[in-house]
Order: structure tokens, then sequence, then C-alpha cells
């Protein structure tokens, strides 16, 4: 047990600190996609100066420069589009810090891993906590090459780190790099061209709390009408007084229609994104807030009515249901999705199976409990070597889509969410629950194992099903010797069943048939000693 890592405490997740609610423009004019489009693009060329300004002061920006190019927007814009636009600018420089820093801390992984097995012979084997040396000289050599490779760019990005520069690319680097293989996206390039316009125009502003309906720049009444504040250069497009420019199209927002306009009508705070999507030719307006914290439920009160565990995998969600003794209930559940396609689809795929396992939550008002699962640093080939194919497991899963979208929507329904270290779940899992729980009639997988593990953990009792015995006379002196049967238990000092297998296997048979039964054993106020007894009479011999 020396080697194996600490196992971190669970904790009750807390809820999201906002939310945002999206509506179709339907029904715009010709003119009004026309003006949205100008608008966009004038305020895109100044998101990229600003962006352009706030990348060349690095690490050395202050106060001072950060009003200057305030100054700069607001003679091209307005005093609020310049405050968005340098918000937005601040918001991406610090994405990309934080990229940076990520991006240093997978190569320092690599080149350490990568000089540790160089100094093994070759050959060597490894352990579970350090991996060996290289099989081959071939192969020793080929890595060496590349921790070279690897401590060129470890050099080159901290020197980046270092003078505060890092590389943004407005629209998305992927989208960029969509340009040069056209044929594999099977897009054209007016259609690429038109994505790329979209992707980098800019239509959003925050909201202000106090002011009419809570925004100034995009506003939107309770009504569903959106008007727009012009920049201005555009002034003389505006169709409304105050140089307004007033959208034929209304939004209406489905979800959460009624607590937005409670916001609006109380002219509290609504920041507004306006988009489009070229695909499809439609306009979309995104509404978003910040939502007071959430007061959560403490763990002992989670635990009250025991939960639900959840083994997250690639193509499915294992999940079984635990009463507060951590022994399972019932049949165990599997909520697949699959991970093809496009963005939405999958997005659409992971919200459909969280929604069935929150109904199913819901309906027997239980917790959920599921592993805090954090992949960034363990995708490297450097730290699982030719396992292709357990990379490409790892990287595969939803991970941050799928705990995004179970935080916030457990918390629309009120279902609190648990969080669990992941060490060792799936394997204790299949050690200890998953033999015990198969059956003939029922094959249990070494997913819905690791749910059963997972949720224990979340209830306090440890995954093994039994401990061992007190360790200095093995008797019920210093406790008992089972962590689910109490003192008051009946039965709790039988013996453990005979089960056939490796290790019982070369005992003859009837061997201990009857080695569970107390009834034929000479124990103290057993059956065996109430029956009538005659002592025999002495033999002749004496």
């Amino acid at each position: 047990m020396s080697g194996l890592r600490k196992v971190g405490a669970s904790f009750v997740v807390p809820g999201p600190s906002g939310v945002a609610v999206r509506d179709r423009l339907k029904g715009l004019a010709a003119g009004d996609e026309k003006v949205l489009r100008m608008v966009g693009d004038h305020l895109g060329s100044l998101a990229s100066q600003d962006l352009q300004a706030r990348c060349a002061a690095g690490a050395d920006h202050d106060s001072e420069r950060w009003a200057r190019r305030k100054r700069v927007l607001t003679a091209e814009s307005s005093s609020r589009w310049a405050g968005s636009l340098t918000k937005a600018t601040h918001d991406l420089w610090a994405l990309a810090r934080r990229g940076l820093a990520a991006h240093i801390r997978q190569l320092e992984a690599g080149v350490s891993t990568i000089r540790h097995r160089l100094s093994l012979t070759l050959g060597e084997k490894g352990s579970k906590r350090a991996p060996g040396g290289y099989r081959s000289r071939r192969e020793w050599h080929a890595k060496a090459r590349r921790m070279g490779v690897l401590e060129d760019r470890l050099a080159a990005a901290k020197a980046d780190w270092a003078a505060g520069r890092v590389r943004v690319v407005r629209g998305g680097k992927q989208l960029l790099n969509t340009r040069h293989h056209l044929e594999q996206a099977q897009l054209t390039e007016p259609q690429w061209r038109a994505r790329w316009k979209a992707a980098r125009r800019f239509l959003q502003a925050d909201g202000e709390s106090g002011k009419r309906y809570g925004n100034e720049t995009i506003r939107v009444s309770p009504d569903g009408q959106v008007s727009i504040k012009l920049p201005a250069p555009l002034a003389h497009l505006a169709n409304a007084p105050h140089g307004r420019y007033l959208l034929a199209a209304r939004v209406s927002f489905a979800h959460r229609g009624e607590t937005w306009r409670d916001r609006v009508e109380t002219n509290r705070a609504v920041a507004y994104r306006i988009h489009e999507d070229t695909g499809r030719n439609r306009w979309y307006l995104t509404a978003s807030w910040t939502i007071p914290p959430v007061q959560s439920v403490p763990l002992s009160g989670v635990r009250g009515g025991g939960l639900i565990g959840v083994d997250t995998n690639t193509d499915h969600l294992a999940a079984w249901r635990l009463d507060v003794h951590g022994n399972p209930v019932g049949a165990p559940r599997r909520f697949d999705y699959t991970l093809t396609g496009t963005t939405q689809h999958r997005d659409a795929q992971v919200r459909h199976a969280l929604t069935r396992l929150l109904h199913w939550a819901g309906r027997h008002h239980l917790a959920i409990a599921v592993e805090d699962l954090d992949f960034t640093a363990e995708t490297s080939r450097e730290k699982h070597g030719r396992h292709k194919r357990f990379r490409q497991l790892i990287s595969g899963m939803p991970v941050a889509r799928l705990r995004a979208r179970l935080v916030s929507m457990a918390a629309e329904l009120g279902i609190p969410v648990v969080a669990v270290d992941p060490a060792y779940t799936s394997r204790w899992g299949a050690q200890h629950w998953q033999k015990p729980l198969t059956s003939n009639n029922r094959r249990i997988s070494r997913h819905d194992a690791a749910a059963v593990a997972i949720g224990r953990r979340a209830l306090g009792h440890p995954v093994r099903r039994r401990t061992a015995p007190p360790p200095h006379d093995r008797s019920d002196r210093a406790g008992h010797r089972t962590v689910q049967a109490r003192p008051g238990t009946p039965g709790r000092e039988g013996p453990r069943p005979r089960i056939p297998g490796p290790r019982t296997r070369s005992v003859p048979p009837g061997r201990g048939a009857n080695a569970g039964d107390q009834n034929v054993q000479h124990h103290l106020g057993r059956s065996t000693e109430r029956r009538f007894w005659q002592q025999d009479s002495l033999p002749l011999s004496l």
C-alpha cells in the first residue's frame, strides 16, 4: 500500500455561476442583415487592432495603457462598445496565457519522461510508477532526437512566457487551418471565406445594471424587440432616435424566458451576443447573466439516502444505485451516446444521455457521484508509449463537456453532484465487485463495477467489500472484521462461504459442506449443546 497515491476527499460540486439562453432572430430583412454585417465587420477590425496592441504590451500592461487603448476605440465606436472590446481582448489574452502555461507543463513532463528512460539500460523493466528502458537501440536513438526537439520547443515556450508573448488567432486556429484543406472539409473558398468573416465579427455587449433593460448597447425589450447602438462611423444607418438601429425580428426565449423577462423588467444586467450561422443562413441572439451562488447541500446530507455512482466512458455512462450502506440496489443502468458527426450532434447526444440519467435520479430523489476527471496531462505518447489506442481512448472521452453539462443541468433540477477522486476506481471495482455481482442471469461489466466503487467512495465507505481482521490477535477485541455488518447484526460471526475456484480446486467433493452450519459445530449457546445427553458407561477394563 505504500506505493499507492493518496486518495483525495469527496466534495459536493458547486453550481454554475451564470446561465446563457439563445433564440433565433427570425424574420430579419435584407437590410437588417446588411447592417449587422457592417457593424460586426467594423467592430471586428477594431477588436483585431486592440488585440494586437494588447499582445504588444505583453506582461508590462497596466491601467494607463488600458485607458489609452479604450480612448482610441471610443473615438471609432462608443464608450460602451470600447469597454466590451477591451474586456473581450483581456479575456482572450488571458486564455492564451493559460494555454501557454499548460503547454509548458506538458513539454516538461515529456522531456522528463524521455530523459528518465534514456538513462536506463536497454530492455530494463519498469514499474507501475515509472516506465522502463527502451527496447532497442534504434528506438533509443529516435527518442534521443525527439527529446532534442521537445527541449527546443520548451525553450521557445519559456522565452514566450518570460516576454509575455502569446499567439492568438481571432476566428479560431482550426478554421484558419481549414483554409489549406478545403477538399477534406468539403468547403469551397467562398463558403470558407463567409465562415471566416462571420467568426471574426464582433457583436457582443456586456450588461449594466440600472440602465434601461439592463444593456444600453444591445437592448432587448421584454416583448422581444431588439435594437443596437450604432458605432459613430455608422450612425447614418440609424432608423430610430439616439443613433439606434431597430431590427424587424423579435426574440422569445423558450428556455428561462420568465427569468430573463424578470431581469430586463427590473433593469438588471444582461449581456448579449449576435452571431451568424453561415451554414444554415441564420442569425442568433444569446443572452447571458450571472446568478448568485447556490447554497450547496453538505456532504453528510447528500449521503443520507444513498446515491447513484456513475462511471464515464467514451460511448456510455455506467450507473448503479447504492443505498446508504454502500450496497448496490437493483440492476445497473447504461446511458449510451455516440461522439461522431458534427459538434452539435455530439453535444445533443451528451445532453440526451445526461437527461435520462438526471430523470432517473430525480425519480428516486438521489444525488449523483462522478469522478473528478482531468485528462489534460494524460494523453502524451511519452507517458503511454505505444498505446496509441489507449491515448485515443482517453482523448475521446468528453470529460470537460460532460462535466459542465452535468453540473448545470443538475443544478436546474436541484440534484446534488458529488465529485470523488478517480484513483483506482476501475481497478478496485473490478477486483472487489465484478465477480460477486455477476450471476447466471446478469453479466456485470468492469464499468458497472467501477460505478459501484465510485458510489462507495462518495458515501465514505472503502471500495473493498471486507477489511482484514484486527492485526494483533485476529479477534473482535479491536473491532469487527467486516465493514458492512454492525455489532448488533444477527449472523455477523458466520464464516465466509466456500466458493469453488482456484483456491479450493484440490479440496475433495463434500469437504467443508457444513462449514457454514453453526448447528453442527460445538459453540457455546448453539442448538447442538441443548440436545439430550447421556454419559456412556465406564469400560470394564477400569
